[in-house]
């Protein structure tokens, strides 16, 4: 019996060996058709972070530029002064705004636009997707000429007798440009969630007598809400990051932090704080939009069980 053991382990182990190779065999050929795609991201993306991410540990000198002194000066100096804590308010306040105005307004779009027929659902789609095919500037300067002092909205509301009203360089200005420019990244994954969506669910809970606002809260909204989740995370992490719009509509003074990491890299030349500030905007980024992934996640699988 011990040498039928002994002459059955090496048989096992051999035979492992032959099965291991050839998995790696088979799985070797996925990382090297994925080989060029990373070496890309590494270059194009990883690489530029640690070089900001090194950049933030060392010391500005107004007359010799960055000193290395791998320190944590400017983390201090941002995390401890009122107006960079300011700043960072205001940017995830407006990303904030922008997107719940994003979900009010796209969701119900969104919904219209699957109910709609050819070819007006092609017409439709077309507007909403039209944003995505101007440049952003482009879009910026638009605005701007709607919201100017003498632009056609202050000349609509001196018609009835309101205005002229400082609607440029403001937060109203930001905002209502940001919607506009984010709106299709929320209107999209949720008609696509929509055409996935039986009709006959619905025309199933109206015929059990419930209302068109009950069929709408118990039976669409719960299978729409993971991409609703995934649009909204979209439209927080672009609208805190973004830079061209509150750059042209927000003006000098009202800054948020792509602005100001814009203020520091190029016109006072100090790069440790500018880098700085782009780090602790990423993190904050990413720690709000994670939170916010994490807590919608845990409801939507209660309320489904």
């Amino acid at each position: 019996m011990d040498s039928t053991l002994r002459t059955s382990e090496p048989t096992a182990s051999t035979d492992a060996k032959p099965a291991r190779r050839a998995a790696w065999h088979a799985y070797l050929p996925m990382w090297m058709m994925s080989a060029p795609a990373l070496l890309l991201f590494a270059v194009l993306v990883i690489v530029p972070l640690a070089m900001t991410l090194a950049l933030t540990l060392y010391r500005f000198d107004p007359n010799s530029g960055p000193v290395a002194a791998f320190d944590f000066h400017n983390y201090a100096e941002v995390l401890g002064s009122s107006y960079f804590h300011t700043i960072f308010a205001r940017t995830f306040g407006i990303a904030a705004l922008v997107t719940l105005l994003c979900v009010v307004i796209g969701t119900p779009e969104a919904y219209i636009l699957s109910r709609m027929g050819d070819p007006w659902r092609s017409m439709f789609l077309l507007v909403i997707l039209a944003p995505l095919l101007v440049s952003v500037v482009v879009r910026a300067f638009g605005w701007s000429m709607l919201l100017n002092v003498n632009g056609i909205v202050n000349q609509l509301l001196g018609v009835f007798g309101f205005g002229p009203y400082k609607l440029l360089y403001t937060t109203f200005a930001i905002v209502i440009a940001l919607v506009h420019v984010m709106l299709p990244f929320m209107v999209i994954p949720v008609w696509t969630a929509l055409q996935r969506i039986d009709p006959q669910t619905e025309n199933a809970a109206l015929s059990l007598m419930a209302s068109p606002f009950t069929t709408m809260r118990r039976i669409v909204l719960p299978q729409l809400v993971p991409e609703i989740l995934s649009g909204s995370l979209m439209v927080f992490g672009l609208s805190a990051s973004a830079f061209a719009i509150p750059g042209l509509l927000g003006g000098r003074r009202l800054k948020v932090a792509a602005t100001t990491v814009y203020d520091q890299f190029l016109s006072s030349m100090n790069w440790p704080l500018g880098a700085t500030i782009a780090v602790l905007l990423l993190i904050a980024n990413l720690v709000v939009m994670l939170t916010y992934y994490r807590v919608l996640e845990r409801r939507y699988a209660r309320s489904m069980g």
